[in-house]
């Protein structure tokens, strides 16, 4: 099956109002800056957005919700380099927030794409962020339970890319992109060079074809930080 798309525009054209989107990244590594773009022209709306951090300057996930198209954010560092955007929204009550420890965010999203409902973690126990939650006592430590994370839609950033979807990513580029691969009914992976299928040694595949729904070309991608320090804004 080629699940190789011809513009960013129809990638994601499947995204709705009021959908959860997972965003793949950390701060600017492996986010998929161009896909973002074209969510915000596609024009989706009141959206709950999963992603490690709350977006820096103008650009990405910070031009986003500076469009007013996030009415939810799931994160664990919304405090990161230039996160102004968010955090004027937040100030004005335009935006919800719901912290998450970073190892905890990645094993919800894990434990989301391995159909795993619930587990428990000390982490966050005896905090607010454990407010509302189950407890329990396991050989005389404390935990509190957490709920895995799904979504609609993931949009994600890869190295490598075939036609079946198989992915390999550029080195810290890694980080949240494959999982949430795992956790999204539809997965949507910009890659920088889509190889003819064969191409990729099955050693190297990350994400294998199965996760993903559709792959885009985007040659020369942008960086968040090198957007910021030229103090682009996007649209």
């Amino acid at each position: 099956m080629d699940k190789t798309v011809s513009s960013l525009a129809e990638a994601v054209s499947v995204i709705k109002d009021g959908m959860t989107v997972m965003i793949g990244g950390f701060g600017g590594s492996g986010a998929p800056i161009e896909l973002i773009h074209a969510l915000i022209d596609h024009g989706a709306k009141n959206l709950t957005v999963v992603n490690n951090n709350a977006g820096n300057g103008h650009v990405g996930l910070a031009a986003l919700i500076e469009q007013g198209r996030v009415d939810k954010l799931i994160c664990s560092f919304p405090r990161s380099a230039d996160p102004t955007v968010f955090t004027e929204r937040y100030k004005a009550g335009k935006i919800e927030l719901e912290i998450v420890p970073q190892g905890t965010l990645a094993e919800r999203i894990r434990a989301g794409g391995a159909g795993i409902p619930a587990f428990y973690t000390p982490t966050g126990y005896g905090t607010e962020v454990a407010e509302g939650k189950p407890t329990a006592e396991f050989d005389g430590r404390s935990y509190v339970q957490e709920r895995w994370l799904k979504a609609d839609v993931a949009l994600i950033k890869g190295e490598l890319g075939d036609a079946h979807g198989n992915l390999t990513y550029r080195m810290a580029a890694r980080n949240f992109n494959p999982v949430m691969a795992t956790a999204a009914a539809v997965t949507i992976a910009q890659v920088s060079r889509i190889v003819p299928l064969g191409d990729i040694d099955p050693e190297h595949v990350i994400t294998p074809g199965i996760f993903v729904s559709h792959v885009i070309e985007v040659a020369d991608p942008a960086q968040e930080e090198e957007l910021n320090r030229a103090e682009a804004v996007y649209p």
